[in-house]
């Protein structure tokens, strides 16, 4: 872990050097308003923050049958940092700006996570592995509780900051919803401690956080610009997609829904052979994550594999980061399934 911070501080003084050697060079034309533009560097840089939806994402796929400490926290760990460093470097490679303050963000971030999961790595396989054994082996009602709030914890970070999930509420109902008594009840008690103390820390940390991110940033944009490279008078429009203005040349400007939703509607774009060319001023490449079964090559294709990650629910599954260029994403996600990829997520910054 030492080596890698290293490698990567090393990675970002290179990046200081390459942004200033390249800073005088401008960005091609885009028909993106200049204040709906941003920085191609985001595209890479935001895997980082989004592991941190789909690290929450398979440990509750994981919970929903079994105990916590099935979850393989430390390689999480590793999953995390390792990607940051090999988007860092690419982030070099492509010469992108620098961008310091969304490094920071990260930084924060996944420290912060690194040492949750430290922590809970050593109790789930201690205590936790202890309370299962000695409890008979079942799920008790505060496994099931908890397995449902870690499933609306991933469904509200999927469109929201995390810090605005109302931890405060699932402690209260897990002390007036959840029985007090019952079968395993070692391993009841055992979890409704651990629960608790989750909850408490967490709704405390939130507020801590909500407070300084409101005050270090303005608020993100909901919603993403793109060029479509025509646009159909009988289209029809996704949910949350908007039509900003007809361009020359039969293109249009559209205003697509950002986050998790944005690979909705450009995958229903695409089914109407309506292609992106430009996103939030980007004409390059955007970083595309899907799921893989087996372990042999990656499908040919149009794009570059940037790295790879095995996944633990669904078995036998990777999780592949591929770099595809903006004017064949709206092919790639209609023809993904037909090539064995199930399509995570776009990083549409």
């Amino acid at each position: 872990m030492k080596r890698k911070v290293q490698c990567m501080l090393l990675a970002l003084l290179a990046a200081v050097a390459a942004t200033v050697a390249t800073a005088g060079v401008l960005p091609a034309e885009s028909a993106v308003p200049p204040d709906a533009r941003r920085g191609a560097e985001q595209t890479l840089l935001t895997f980082p923050e989004w592991y941190l939806v789909h690290s929450p994402a398979e440990y509750a796929r994981i919970v929903q049958a079994q105990p916590s400490h099935v979850f393989p926290f430390l390689q999480q760990i590793g999953q995390l940092w390792s990607s940051y460093a090999t988007v860092s470097r690419e982030q070099i490679r492509e010469h992108y700006p620098l961008n310091p303050g969304y490094h920071v963000m990260i930084w924060v971030i996944a420290s912060s996570t690194t040492v949750e999961y430290a922590l809970r790595s050593a109790y789930e396989n201690s205590i936790g592995r202890a309370s299962w054994l000695l409890g008979g082996r079942k799920l008790t009602d505060e496994d099931r509780y908890a397995a449902r709030a870690a499933q609306e914890y991933v469904d509200f970070i999927r469109q929201q900051p995390w810090y605005l999930f109302d931890f405060t509420s699932r402690l209260r109902h897990l002390w007036t919803d959840v029985p007090l008594s019952g079968p395993c009840l070692l391993r009841k008690w055992e979890r409704r401690y651990v629960l608790t103390t989750e909850y408490a820390v967490k709704a405390v940390y939130a507020k801590l956080i909500e407070k300084a991110t409101r005050a270090a940033y303005t608020p993100a944009l909901m919603t993403t610009d793109v060029v479509v490279d025509h646009l159909p008078e009988n289209w029809k429009a996704p949910p949350e997609v908007t039509l900003i203005q007809r361009l020359s040349n039969g293109r249009a400007l559209l205003a697509l829904p950002r986050y998790y939703d944005f690979r909705i509607a450009a995958t229903a774009l695409a089914r109407q052979d309506i292609r992106l060319e430009d996103i939030a001023g980007n004409a390059s490449t955007i970083l595309v994550s899907v799921w893989v079964r087996g372990t042999g090559p990656e499908p040919p294709g149009n794009w570059r594999l940037l790295f790879e990650q095995p996944l633990t629910m669904p078995a036998q599954t990777r999780r592949l980061a591929l770099l595809v260029p903006v004017r064949q994403l709206s092919k790639f996600l209609v023809d993904a399934p037909a090539k064995g990829m199930t399509v995570e997520h776009v990083y549409d910054y």
